[in-house]
């Protein structure tokens, strides 16, 4: 485990040594309020879309779920009429230039692990670049009417017309510090201004008032060599396993895989870690399981027998109401007006 990971994990115990780090949390605090206050007053410019934006993101460090839910979002506004697009930082990836938009043969190295993977789960216009807003406009110009930023929710600079907040149900807030005296981005007062806060699993704290609930259901395995797929039971595997997970939060699949009665040996990597042959060089001959994150960058590297748990995100109910009436006040996708005009 790296010194990171150490980190993260006391952060979300609340170690006592973290004490004394509270003089630089305060310095944090600081800079994130004056930077939000910029943006605010017009300091800073906010790039304002003609269409509608939405943001989905977290105030804490580690995996919360968040791109699960982008996906899910694209693929419920797809089926209503929308020609949705989502705009990414890609962290992790480094392009010659940017804007870069997603294609099939886009290279992870270029555009990231977290945005290949969900352009090969959605389908849809994705746009990598620091510069949200100038990515945000790419997709505009290449026709999409409604607009899902993965992971923005500090990014300031674009506006935004909802803000989600994916909360990881096991780990909730935990010490409710910011960095480096906890794991929280932005004080939890933050949460007083987000549209909806969806909670990933059972939790383990006291929701905020109004919270949503979301369940990550695995959905399949994937041959990572073949692609052939196969559905939940029976295993397309014997015995014990080996789970690669590099992602925010590996515990939370390692626990994903123990309910589904597979025994897993886990090897937990820092989040958007870069495979290398070796660290799946396993000598014993058990099955490679690992997360579809994961699997972006492993294919070619892992040995013949590993496979990829396919998840998708469930909102609850509640949520799913609350959107579809959040979307009526955008008015109807702009293709459909269209259409009935035309009709």
């Amino acid at each position: 485990m790296s010194l990171g990971q150490r980190w993260l994990e006391a952060a979300y115990r609340g170690d006592a040594w973290l004490l004394a780090l509270r003089p630089l949390e305060a310095l944090y605090r600081r800079a994130v309020s004056r930077r939000a206050a910029a943006y605010a007053t017009g300091s800073k410019p906010v790039w304002r879309a003609p269409v509608p934006v939405i943001v989905v993101g977290n105030i804490t460090l580690g995996g919360t779920g968040k791109s699960p839910l982008v996906a899910w979002l694209g693929h419920f506004l797809a089926a209503r009429g929308w020609r949705p697009g989502i705009v990414s930082r890609g962290y992790g990836g480094r392009a010659g230039s940017y804007p870069l938009r997603v294609e099939e043969t886009t290279a992870v190295a270029e555009c990231g692990d977290e945005p290949r993977m969900l352009f090969d789960q959605t389908g849809l216009p994705l746009v990598v670049d620091p510069d949200r807003p100038r990515g945000a406009g790419r997709l505009v110009e290449a026709g999409c009417d409604i607009l899902i930023s993965d992971d923005g929710l500090q990014h300031l600079a674009l506006g935004r017309d909802l803000e989600l907040v994916v909360v990881d149900g096991q780990r909730g807030f935990g010490n409710g510090r910011c960095l480096p005296a906890g794991p929280l981005r932005e004080p939890l007062s933050r949460l007083e201004g987000v549209d909806a806060v969806v909670i990933n699993g059972e939790p383990a704290f006291t929701p905020p008032e109004g919270a949503h609930g979301m369940a990550l259901v695995p959905a399949g395995w994937r041959h990572l060599a073949s692609g052939e797929r196969r559905p939940m039971a029976p295993l397309p595997f014997a015995g014990p396993v080996h789970a690669v997970a590099g992602i925010g939060h590996p515990g939370r699949f390692l626990a994903t895989l123990e309910g589904l009665g597979v025994e897993a040996t886990l090897h937990p990597f820092a989040d958007h870690h870069d495979f290398r042959g070796g660290d799946l060089a396993f000598d014993d001959g058990r099955p490679v399981v690992m997360t579809a994150k994961d699997a972006i960058k492993c294919r070619g590297l892992a040995p013949p027998d590993s496979w990829v748990l396919e998840v998708a995100a469930r909102p609850d109910t509640g949520f799913v109401a609350w959107f579809e009436a959040r979307l009526k006040t955008f008015g109807p996708p702009p293709g459909a007006s269209r259409g009935e005009a035309g009709r």
